[in-house]
């Protein structure tokens, strides 16, 4: 007998699927290939098999979570992202194990201990705090006399033999806590868990770009002025992100259309044509600004600039990770000034963005006044909004401000906005600006009384830093005073995609 432990290949999908189909006894429990490949796609290290005379014999599957974003109160689809994985950040800290199985047929070679010796080697390589699963309790429901609390410390002092807690228990696993409603349809752990965690001794503590569950967000209440060129233009914007970056802000977030001074050059053609020649700086301006995301080490949102593609033109805002990375959002509804003066057509794909931060969103201005949109956002697991906005008088600012603010509430998220105050007489149809950048939260005890976090003095040029906590919305979900997203009738209604490429 020849016995191998080694990475999963998407090769190996016939053989997982027959192991694990045996080892749950022919249920319905095995993973699709789609989700199998984009775990060894997005973190191959973590998939691991053991094969046996060539056969695969038993695999564990994992991720790395950065923990401090879920705390201990998590269930098994918060924690993958609804079986999604976008969870998974290299950044992490936490090795987060989702899944171990044993083909029937070779249960007595101790594979199980192999997998989780290898799991353990890998967090010591990773240099990742510890390791940390949900631990079915497959022989719970023949106890119903014994609260959750009381089974576990049973297994724990070998009066009763669980098949999941007691092998983890012998593999130096210590429990942390009870989960209740961990895995949806569990009937036989009762759909309890035990959350237990492996401590990496030689876990060497490094800066880390999210090191708790507070995340400083900068946002900018940006001055309309002239600017005779791009680089002078993009010195003021570095002015900003240098400021912003010194106070450690993770996110910094311009307004929409912030780039508009420079539309003064094109004054002499009608207001369709300068638009569509400001969008020819639009790849400069982002490369200089991604430079910077990562020279100052804050994640910035671009409010937005004008993009032309297949000869359409859209109002684009850009995410500029300070690890390179790069993501937009296409605004989706157009006013009908935009479509008057412009002839900026609407964008067709609404997703939750991953960052080291959590995830978060990006509606651009009007798009806020359409609560469908979040709540998808929320439903894809959206902590933070954020909202660039371009208003020119009050009345318009009042629409974005107050639905801001419901969105907040709805989705039970932070909503930062932030927009353009000035004049800026030299350019056609961006003559006055009226702007206050601010950051709503949702209406409950732990939040202020007025659901305002923080705001800006209106119309002057400044910048506004605010602290939020994603542990209170995690607080808010569970136990708040109304539960918004829990309590949806979705026997009776739903919000969902209708077109399958923005599910992509």
């Amino acid at each position: 007998m020849e016995v191998k432990i080694r990475p999963l290949q998407i090769d190996d999908y016939s053989g997982l699927k027959q192991a694990m189909s045996a080892a749950y006894e022919g249920t319905s429990a095995v993973w699709q290939e789609k989700s199998i490949r984009k775990l060894i796609d997005i973190f191959p290290d973590g998939q691991i098999c053991v094969e046996v005379d060539g056969k695969v014999a038993a695999c564990a599957l994992s991720i790395i979570v950065q923990y401090r974003l879920f705390g201990d109160d998590h269930t098994y689809e918060e924690i993958t992202g609804q079986y999604s994985f976008d969870t998974h950040s290299n950044s992490g800290n936490v090795l987060y194990g989702i899944e171990v199985f044993v083909h029937p047929d070779f249960r007595g070679l101790r594979l199980a201990r192999r997998l989780y010796d290898a799991r353990k080697e890998l967090c010591e390589q990773r240099n990742l705090k510890e390791i940390k699963v949900g631990g079915r309790l497959p022989n719970y429901h023949k106890y119903s006399n014994l609260t959750p609390k009381e089974y576990i410390e049973k297994v724990r002092q070998k009066e009763i033999f669980d098949p999941v807690l007691s092998f983890q228990l012998a593999n130096d696993f210590h429990p942390v806590k009870v989960l209740p409603h961990y895995l949806k349809g569990d009937s036989e752990s009762r759909e309890f868990a035990a959350l237990l965690e492996w401590s990496n001794i030689y876990y060497s503590p490094t800066k880390s770009t999210v090191n708790e569950t507070v995340i400083r967000l900068g946002l900018v209440q940006w001055q309309m002025r002239p600017f005779a060129t791009v680089d002078k233009f993009m010195e003021q914007v570095e002015f900003f992100v240098d400021a912003l970056s010194g106070y450690k802000s993770d996110f910094v977030l311009f307004p929409e259309f912030f780039n508009s001074p420079l539309l003064a050059a094109y004054n002499h053609l009608d207001t369709h044509d300068s638009m569509r020649a400001l969008a020819k700086k639009t790849p400069t301006i982002l490369n200089k600004i991604s430079e910077l995301a990562i020279a100052y080490n804050v994640n910035i949102i671009v409010g937005s600039m004008p993009v032309v593609e297949n000869e359409k033109l859209y109002n684009v805002s850009f995410l500029c990770h300070r690890s390179g990375k790069r993501d937009e959002y296409r605004k989706i509804h157009i006013t009908p000034n935009e479509t008057k003066y412009y002839g900026i057509t609407g964008g067709d794909k609404i997703a939750a963005i991953n960052t080291d931060c959590g995830k978060i969103g990006i509606l651009i201005c009007y798009d806020v006044e359409f609560p469908e949109l979040s709540r998808l956002l929320a439903l894809d697991g959206m902590k933070i909004l954020f909202v660039p906005y371009l208003t020119d008088t009050q009345n318009a600012y009042t629409r974005v401000r107050h639905c801001a603010m419901a969105r907040a509430i709805e989705n039970e998220c932070f909503v930062a906005i932030a927009g353009c105050v000035g004049n800026l007489p030299g350019v056609n149809n961006m003559d006055i600006q009226f702007g206050q950048a601010a950051v709503f939260t949702p209406s409950d005890f732990a939040f202020p009384t007025n659901a305002i976090k923080a705001e800006a003095t209106p119309n002057t040029e400044m910048t506004l830093i605010v602290d939020v906590d994603l542990n209170l919305l995690k607080e808010l979900h569970h136990f708040g005073s109304v539960r918004v997203i829990k309590d949806r009738r979705t026997d009776l209604y739903e919000v969902k995609r209708l077109s399958k490429k923005e599910e992509e």
